[in-house]
């Protein structure tokens, strides 16, 4: 954003942080996603957040995995995730695992029991759950509890060395059974998972819960700020006992709300619903909030930075409207990228004064909006000519300023024609459009002295070019599925995705890349979809002209 905007909640930390020199006046923070999921719209905010940070305040992001539980990662989520920050324009000063500290995590643990602070648990999970009480009355402690310190090294070393089976016992801290906050209610440390993991393999059976191994990596990295969502407060206070009770380096937590975006879901256990029962087409399908998926939808780097940016970092949660997301990706795409005629459902317009055979070149601008123009593309004219089917009405009203008999328009970078009759087929549908143009009222040399008030795109027919373009609009039906009664997935847009098996675009768009924007003119922005191949183009909707669910 080009104004001078006021310093985050976050910023004034660091900020106040290094004027008083705490840890010498160093920023280092750490984007942890865990390896289960691809990233979505929500996690692009938070990694804009650290790395900002660290950009800003001449310091450091490291990347983490917290892949602690191996039932659920997988190396595709981790080379996903990788390749999403790099798209997002940040490079990580070190790439990391929670995996990586599974030795020093287990030798904190020893170093608890010993101080008796934890001890191993046989109960079921049912049982730990009642035995903790209830937000109103305090947990009981069982018998376990009372274990010696002894008796407690030599189980948790028997757990470690695969003993027993999954479930059979857990390693839970001993902090205050009558604590208000639940999360200090003896939280468990360790569980017994016979699984193999990403990258230890088989090596362990035992892994660390996500509260015992967030805050204890973020100490050894020793990282200044810690960054959660505001869900993590109620875990701070035992993110900040751990740390404590094993005098390690001081990392404090600090918490914002998360994105929460209107018409999609945010939650990853949902979006692998709608992966896993094939509602999409996988997790880059164009119309989920993953950034995999926006990515192939045609979203650039710069325009999700920008709405990061513009929604700003705030310590209340609230709901954004997608509409901003949508208005940045044009704002964007309006300057960068180049215009194109498409026509995605065509009739014949047949120019029935023009030559047969004869072709001419005409030229337009790639982007009147660059600088520069960006330049300039050469396409060939006809006497056959496919236009769109909405531009043509049998009986116009007034102020209908595109095609009927006796109306006149001009060909985009072309000619003004002037319809004279249609044709019918046996059905009764209008299969042609028969109009003549005038010779001396080319762009750029009219001298007809007559004025249009409309403009319409157009694709020489002979010379066109085809491909499937897909027109995707919002996932689901309400703003927020997640609130609504019964199934979150009642809620989806069938609407959500509208296939045009056959198109016709200029011929230069057979040379398209992948990823590259272009503006189908009157249309919207568009990309060439990755699946694309040579034998069919694919064409995404990355977003509409203008903003069509303000009147909805």
């Amino acid at each position: 954003m080009s104004e001078e905007r006021s310093l985050n909640f976050i910023e004034e930390i660091v900020e106040e942080d290094i004027a008083n020199g705490k840890h010498g006046g160093r920023v280092l923070t750490r984007f942890p996603p865990e390896p289960n999921g691809y990233l979505h719209i929500g996690h692009a905010k938070s990694i804009c957040l650290n790395f900002g940070l660290a950009q800003k305040y001449n310091g450091k992001t490291n990347l983490r995995f917290d892949d602690t539980n191996p039932v659920k990662e997988d190396v595709e989520y981790v080379d996903s995730i990788k390749e999403d920050v790099k798209w997002l324009g940040f490079n990580w000063a070190e790439e990391l695992y929670a995996s990586d500290y599974f030795d020093q995590l287990y030798e904190f643990a020893v170093t608890l029991i010993k101080a008796n602070l934890a001890y191993v648990d046989d109960s079921t999970a049912e049982e730990i759950a009642h035995q903790k009480g209830t937000p109103t009355e305090p947990g009981v402690p069982n018998q376990y509890r009372s274990r010696s310190v002894e008796e407690n090294l030599e189980l948790f070393a028997d757990m470690k060395a695969g003993k027993y089976p999954d479930g059979a016992k857990v390693l839970r801290a001993k902090v205050d059974l009558a604590a208000p906050n639940m999360h200090l209610r003896d939280p468990l440390m360790y569980r017994i998972k016979h699984a193999h993991h990403h990258r230890t393999g088989d090596a362990w059976c035992i892994y660390p819960m996500y509260d015992f191994a967030h805050g204890q990596s973020d100490a050894i990295e020793q990282i200044t700020h810690s960054i959660c969502t505001l869900e993590f407060i109620p875990h701070r206070a035992l993110y900040d006992w751990f740390i404590e009770q094993l005098s390690i380096f001081p990392s404090k937590q600090y918490e914002f709300a998360r994105l929460n975006l209107n018409y999609t879901v945010m939650s990853k256990r949902k979006l692998l619903q709608l992966v896993v029962e094939k509602h999409v087409d996988g997790w880059d399908d164009p119309r989920m909030p993953t950034i995999s998926g926006l990515r192939r939808r045609g979203y650039t780097p710069a325009s999700i930075r920008e709405f990061c940016e513009r929604i700003g970092v705030a310590k209340r949660e609230n709901m954004i409207d997608v509409g901003l997301l949508e208005f940045c990706i044009r704002e964007d795409l309006n300057k960068t990228a180049w215009r194109r005629m498409a026509v995605l459902d065509p009739i014949k317009c047949i120019l029935t004064n023009y030559p047969e055979g004869e072709v001419e070149i005409m030229h337009g601008e790639n982007n009147p909006e660059a600088e520069d123009g960006d330049g300039s593309r050469e396409f060939p004219f006809s006497r056959e000519l496919w236009i769109e089917r909405e531009d043509f009405m049998e009986v116009p009203p007034k102020k209908f300023f595109r095609l009927g008999v006796g109306l006149m328009v001009r060909l985009k970078n072309a000619y003004i024609i002037r319809c004279d009759d249609f044709v019918k087929d046996a059905d009764g549908n209008v299969t042609e459009i028969h109009c003549s143009y005038l010779p001396e009222s080319k762009s750029g040399n009219d001298t007809s002295g007559i004025n249009v008030k409309g403009t319409i795109h157009w694709v020489s027919v002979p010379h066109a070019k085809t491909a499937e373009v897909r027109l995707y609009d919002r996932l689901f039906q309400v703003e927020n599925p997640q609130s609504e009664e019964g199934d979150f997935k009642d809620y989806i847009n069938p609407n959500s995705l509208h296939i045009i098996p056959t198109a016709y675009i200029e011929p230069d768009l057979a040379n398209a890349i992948p990823g590259t924007a272009v503006q189908f003119m009157r249309k919207g922005y568009f990309t060439l979809d990755k699946y694309s191949t040579d034998d069919k183009l694919i064409f995404n909707r990355t977003v509409t002209l203008k903003d069509g669910w303000v009147k909805k």
